[in-house]
């Protein structure tokens, strides 16, 4: 705890402040949403129920405060999907990368998400998630599949302020292994206000 309260004083004393961002973590059921919540939370990996209810978080990475939404992913909880967008600043969608057989469903979605009005100019970050297990797609391929191969922003800095475009990157993670969303996540906060 002393190593974070001292990267928080000399961020802070070098002009970052303590930025507040309302995230929703969406996707299909059984993509790693919880899992991933409750990682960044408390760093424990547990086994989870399905998600029956919206339940949210206070999480702090680096200079941001990020109230995260889990809002569960079977077709029911996916209805109330839209009440949740009023003023949130990124949306964090997970896929599973080794269940082939939903890749359209995710991407109709995904691109639902992606058309909404409400959500136009708000960056997301797609996570491919299980990578760990061998039958998981590549990157390539789940761009492919989910429609993005050729919509990405690039994983580096963007400057979208002069510009009409939308950040949306894919990273491959496992939660499990502990890989992948950690740079997910600071590719995001660079477009949190």
């Amino acid at each position: 705890m002393f190593l974070v309260d001292w990267l928080y004083g000399i961020l802070t004393s070098l002009g970052f402040s303590q930025k507040k961002a309302k995230i929703l973590f969406l996707g299909l059921d059984n993509t790693g949403k919880t899992t991933l919540l409750r990682m960044l939370k408390d760093k424990r990996l547990a086994q989870h129920e399905p998600t029956l209810y919206p339940t949210s978080e206070e999480l702090n990475i680096g200079t941001i405060t990020f109230k995260a939404f889990d809002l569960g992913g079977h077709q029911i909880a996916r209805r109330v999907w839209r009440d949740y967008y009023a003023q949130v600043d990124a949306v964090v969608y997970l896929v599973d990368a080794t269940d082939t057989d939903r890749f359209p469903e995710s991407k109709r979605e995904l691109d639902a998400l992606l058309s909404d009005e409400s959500l136009a100019n708000v960056p997301f970050l797609v996570l491919g998630n299980k990578i760990d297990i061998l039958k998981a797609a590549s990157e390539e391929e789940l761009k492919y599949h989910v429609g993005l191969s050729n919509f990405t922003t690039g994983k580096g800095k963007v400057n979208v302020k002069d510009s009409n475009i939308r950040p949306i990157e894919v990273f491959m993670c496992s939660i499990v292994r502990r890989m992948g969303y950690g740079e997910g996540f600071k590719w995001l906060s660079q477009y949190i206000k």
